[in-house]
């Protein structure tokens, strides 16, 4: 194995040689070379991205661009709000919000210094114009709440929902406002936006060259120029080595390489993996098995989720980049630390001999001649889901649990996971994963969540009361009650319905002598959120 990845790194190095070559500094063709040693520009940077970050529909809001594996707030677009270190929610566009009392109207005023970089204001007519046309076409983002938005006058903007929406705030933080005039069906192509940074080229499966808006109304950037080259994780790891990039994107399995020139940063996150158990005995419906003969057992499902040594397996599959999971929303603002256990594998046994199953000849359990075992998918094609897939078999072996792994594709994986656990990725800056996870969805399968039969009425009040109340900040302790209030809800004492391993950090390579930007934590996908602060970072030696 390890034969075969240095063969791969030293093609990707004369793959990257020759892709390079004959482009100027941070990959502008204008024939020169592309390294960065002495005659390195000190206001630019040259940074990967796997190469499933390159948006396929283009820059635009509507088609998932500041959403979905690109959470962030967009570089080429403002956004009204933005989010903090600590996820909190401050102002950009907006100089001021207010919801109605009944939650169903939000009246945001904007600034009156923001100007799109053909010379146009930045009006509430743009901002309303955005946000009608995501909610019409958006294909990432729900937009299910908004009935419609209205601009009042130049600088004022209602939002009219169709229902309580206490966390609007985090959704304005990832929309980026598009120019009404300037906007069609190519606009994704080559957009245009008031933010920090303007799109000057874009070579579609290669790369993406910003460059600093000078009429931007915030501070400055200091990084004027940023490259972004889509690669996978052997490219990126060889164009590090042959120096021809400033930040290389890598993976747990690169982190022992040693890369002249260059450290290793780790940022946490909350790009959880774990897997779902579905609740309930199998029901059939139009075709689909809703539940699971074995999972059905709270106490099973209790048992897996405190024998599970976590920390090994950050250890053994992540070289030690990553951090415990409890649940999708570790380290957020409305996170629930009672979501945490401590593992414990007598424990576990324990609540499977009460359960009633008890162990066999072979070492796994049985229960009136039904053994204790499953099948748990990953996504095939994920090495790092099914390493974590077999390190849990191996685990759960431990406490009488048969477990066989399986890769398969997501066209028939969504239907499945309704009868069999799945190996997921999950983690973003808002509570509506929690939503979106855990709470019923109607006409979904049996009546239940939309990924795994599970259905709790109270922890549906709960999500809901979050949702309608009148400030983001009280939201917070009705999410967390949604986890646990005392007596019900999803963590260990609760119905555990899903199992969460851990969060997986994301690595880059840096070079010597740039200063990052302190990160916020990380959301899932490994992609646009290192630049999201790009224009704060700086070259040391300058």
């Amino acid at each position: 194995m390890v034969k075969k990845r240095l063969i791969s790194i030293l093609g990707s190095i004369a793959l990257v040689a020759g892709l390079l070559a004959g482009c100027g500094k941070s990959g502008s063709p204008d024939g020169g070379s592309v390294e960065r040693e002495e005659d390195r520009l000190m206001d630019e940077v040259v940074v990967t991205m796997p190469a499933t970050s390159e948006p396929e529909s283009g820059f635009d809001p509507a088609y998932g661009w500041g959403a979905g594996e690109h959470v962030h707030e967009p570089l080429i677009q403002s956004t009204l709000t933005k989010t903090t270190e600590d996820l909190k929610i401050e102002k950009d566009l907006a100089t001021d919000y207010q919801v109605s009392p009944d939650g169903l109207t939000w009246t945001v005023t904007i600034r009156n210094d923001a100007a799109f970089t053909d010379g146009e204001p930045l009006t509430a007519e743009d901002v309303a114009f955005t946000y009608n046309n995501c909610k019409n076409k958006s294909t990432v983002n729900d937009f299910t709440m908004l009935d419609k938005a209205v601009a009042v006058d130049d600088k004022t903007i209602e939002f009219h929902m169709t229902r309580a929406f206490s966390i609007w705030p985090y959704t304005m933080a990832v929309v980026g406002i598009v120019p009404e005039h300037a906007y069609d069906e190519k606009y994704g192509q080559n957009p245009m936006g008031s933010g920090r940074y303007i799109m000057k080229q874009w070579d579609k499966g290669q790369q993406v060259i910003f460059e600093a808006n000078p009429d931007y109304y915030g501070e400055k950037p200091r990084i004027k120029k940023v490259t972004v080259l889509f690669m996978e994780e052997d490219a990126a790891l060889a164009a590090a080595m042959a120096g021809k990039v400033d930040v290389a994107h890598t993976a747990a399995s690169y982190s022992e390489q040693n890369v002249e020139g260059y450290s290793l940063l780790a940022v946490q996150t909350v790009d959880n993996r774990g897997f779902n158990l579905p609740c309930g005995k199998p029901r059939e419906k139009e075709g689909i098995t809703y539940g699971n003969s074995f999972t059905a057992d709270v106490n099973v499902r209790r048992a897996i989720n405190i024998g599970i040594d976590r920390e090994e397996m950050i250890e053994n599959v992540l070289n030690g980049y990553g951090t415990q999971a409890y649940s999708v929303c570790d380290k957020m603002p409305w996170y629930n630390s009672q979501c945490e256990v401590e593992y414990d594998q007598e424990e576990a046994k324990r609540l499977l001999s009460e359960a009633g199953w008890e162990e066999g000849k072979d070492g796994i359990r049985e229960k009136n001649g039904e053994r204790a075992a499953f099948t748990l998918m990953f996504s095939t094609g994920d090495s790092v889901r099914q390493a974590l897939a077999e390190d849990t078999a191996n685990q759960l072996r431990e406490i009488g649990i048969e477990v066989k792994t399986e890769g398969v594709g997501w066209d028939v994986a969504y239907d499945r996971a309704q009868s069999e656990p799945l190996m997921w990725g999950w983690g973003a800056h808002t509570p509506m994963e929690l939503y979106n996870i855990y709470h019923t969805l109607e006409g979904k399968g049996i009546g239940q969540a939309e990924y795994s039969p599970y259905a709790n009425e109270k922890v549906d009040q709960y999500m809901d009361q979050a949702l309608a109340t009148g400030s983001l900040e009280d939201s917070y302790e009705l999410w967390q009650k949604a986890q646990w209030d005392g007596n019900t809800g999803i963590t260990q004492e609760g119905d555990i319905p899903w199992i969460w391993l851990c969060n997986i950090d994301h690595l880059y390579f840096v070079r010597d002598g740039l200063a990052i930007a302190d990160q916020k934590i990380h959301p899932h996908g490994h992609g646009w959120s290192i630049v999201n602060n790009v224009d704060q970072w700086f070259w040391e030696d300058k």
